[in-house]
C-alpha cells in the first residue's frame, strides 16, 4: 500500500513545523515544496522532506505533484502560507482533492478587493482609498483625513504597515515603499506588479480582537494589544478575550458576515477587528489561522485548530468539541532598539515556572538587530495557560520577567567609516 502524503507548499516560522508534526500523528507523510527549503530551520532540524520547485508555478506544481503521486497516495494539498494558499487551492482542485476556492483566496488576499466586498455587502470598515503614486497617496490621507495607515496591498505579518500621523511621516513612509525597498516576508519570491498598490485607510481606534473561525464557526475570540506604534507588531494575546456575552456576539455576527461577502467558509480564517465608537470594525480578513493562536486556542479548550484543518484537507470532517475552558496568553518580545545582541539568557528557567507552555529564543547572540516594524522584529516569546484569566497573566509576567537580554547599539556612521578607513 502507497504511504499517505499530505503535500505542504512553502511553510511559516510559526506554523510550518506544527502542521507537519500534526500530520505525522494523522499517519501521513509530509512533503513541502519550497521555492528554497533551506529558508525553513525545522525542515532539515526534524527531517521532514523537502522539494526545491517553483511555488509561483502553478504547472511546475502539477508535474512535481504527478511525479510523487507515481509513488505516494496524496492524501491532500495545503499550506500554512497566505501568499501561496491560494494556488494550494488551485493545485487540489487538480487533483481532485479538497480545498478552500482558490478565487475567493485571491480576492482576500489583495486587501483593496477585500474591502470593495466587505464595503459592498455592508460590512463595518475603515475608510479606504487605493493609490499607486505619492500625489494619490497624499490626496486619499487628505481626504480621509490624518492619522492614516499605510500598507501595501498585498502582504502580511504587518510588513510594511505604518501608522503616519502628519505629512512627513506620511511622505517618508510612501517614498519606502515606492522606493520598492520593502520586502514581502512571507512570500518566497514576489514580483512588483507594473505599479506598485497602497492602500491608504482611516486610523480605527481601540481594543484590537481576532476572531478564531473553522469552516462556518467562530471558535473564539482573541485579545490583541500592541509594541509602540508606528508600527503594528503585536506584544501580547490572550484566548478567549474578556468579552461580554453581547460583544462576542456581535464580533461573532460580523465576522460571519464577512465569510459571505468573500465567499469563504472552508476551512480557517482569522478575522481582525477593532472595537470603537461604531462597534466592531474588521481591520482584514485572513484565510488561514493565525501564527500564534492555534497554540492559544489548543491550551485554552483542548482543541487543535491545525489537526482539524488537515482533516479537512484530506476529505474527513473537524470536529470542535471542548475539552476544557482555561485562559492562554502569549507574550512577545520585542527589542527597543538596534544593534548586536550581545546575549539573552533565562528561557531555561522561564520555561520550568508551573503553567508556562512553552518559551522561545528567535535570534543567537551576537546576531545584529535591526527592527523592521513587523513580526520578524521578536527576541522571544513566552506562553502560558491556567484555569484562570488573572492567574495566566501572574504566571505569564513572572516568566518574561526571568529573560534579560543586551544589546549593543550599532556605532554611529561616521564612526564605523573612521574604524574601516586604511
Amino acid at each position: 500500500m502507497s504511504k499517505k502524503v499530505l503535500i505542504l507548499l512553502e511553510g511559516t516560522r510559526g506554523n510550518g513545523l506544527p502542521y507537519a508534526q500534526a500530520a505525522q500523528r494523522l499517519g501521513l507523510h509530509p512533503i513541502t515544496l519550497s521555492a528554497n527549503p533551506a529558508q525553513y530551520d525545522y525542515l532539515a532540524a526534524e527531517g521532514i522532506e523537502a522539494i526545491r520547485v517553483d511555488t509561483e508555478n502553478l504547472d511546475s506544481l502539477i508535474r512535481e505533484c504527478s511525479q510523487l503521486r507515481a509513488t505516494y497516495d496524496i492524501a491532500g494539498i495545503t499550506s500554512a502560507l497566505e501568499s501561496v494558499y491560494a494556488t494550494a487551492g488551485k493545485l487540489a482542485r487538480c487533483f481532485d482533492l479538497p480545498g478552500p476556492n482558490p478565487t475567493s483566496i485571491a480576492r482576500c488576499c489583495d486587501k483593496f478587493v477585500q474591502r470593495q466586498l466587505l464595503a459592498e455587502a455592508g460590512i463595518p470598515i475603515p475608510a479606504y482609498r487605493l493609490a499607486a503614486n505619492a500625489t494619490e497617496v497624499e490626496g486619499a490621507a487628505a481626504e480621509i483625513g490624518l492619522p492614516v495607515i499605510l500598507k501595501p496591498v498585498v502582504g502580511s505579518s504587518s510588513s510594511g504597515v505604518r501608522l503616519c500621523h502628519n505629512v512627513d511621516e506620511l511622505v517618508e513612509h510612501t517614498t519606502y515603499l515606492l522606493s520598492r525597498k520593502h520586502i514581502w516576508p512571507s512570500s518566497p519570491k514576489h514580483t512588483w506588479r507594473a505599479s506598485p498598490r497602497i492602500l491608504v485607510e482611516e486610523f480605527a481606534d481601540g481594543p484590537h480582537y481576532i476572531a478564531e473561525i473553522m469552516g462556518n464557526e467562530v471558535i473564539g475570540i482573541t485579545a490583541a494589544d500592541f509594541d509602540c506604534l508606528p508600527h503594528f507588531v503585536f506584544r501580547g494575546l490572550t484566548f478567549p478575550a474578556p468579552l461580554t456575552d453581547d460583544e462576542h456576539k456581535r464580533i461573532a455576527d460580523v465576522s460571519l458576515g464577512c465569510l459571505r461577502a468573500l465567499g469563504l467558509g472552508w476551512g480557517p480564517t482569522c478575522i481582525e477587528f477593532r472595537w470603537t465608537k461604531r462597534g466592531p470594525v474588521v481591520i482584514e480578513v485572513n484565510p488561514r489561522l493565525a501564527g500564534t493562536d492555534p497554540q492559544l486556542v489548543q491550551l485554552a479548550y483542548g482543541v487543535d485548530l491545525i489537526t482539524e484543518h488537515i482533516k479537512l484537507v484530506i476529505g474527513g470532517e473537524w470536529s470542535f468539541h471542548r475539552r476544557r475552558s482555561h485562559t492562554a496568553a502569549a507574550r512577545l518580545i520585542i527589542p527597543d532598539r538596534d544593534g548586536t545582541l550581545d546575549w539573552i539568557d533565562g528561557d531555561t528557567r522561564a520555561a520550568a515556572v508551573s503553567g508556562v507552555a512553552e518559551v522561545k529564543l528567535y535570534v543567537e547572540p551576537k546576531a545584529p538587530i535591526v527592527r523592521k516594524g513587523d513580526d520578524r522584529d521578536y527576541l522571544a516569546s513566552v506562553i502560558a495557560a491556567s484555569p484562570s484569566r488573572n492567574q495566566t497573566a501572574t504566571i505569564l509576567q513572572h516568566a518574561v520577567d526571568l529573560i534579560s537580554w543586551s544589546i549593543t547599539p550599532f556605532p554611529p556612521l561616521g564612526e564605523l567609516e573612521k574604524s574601516s578607513a586604511p
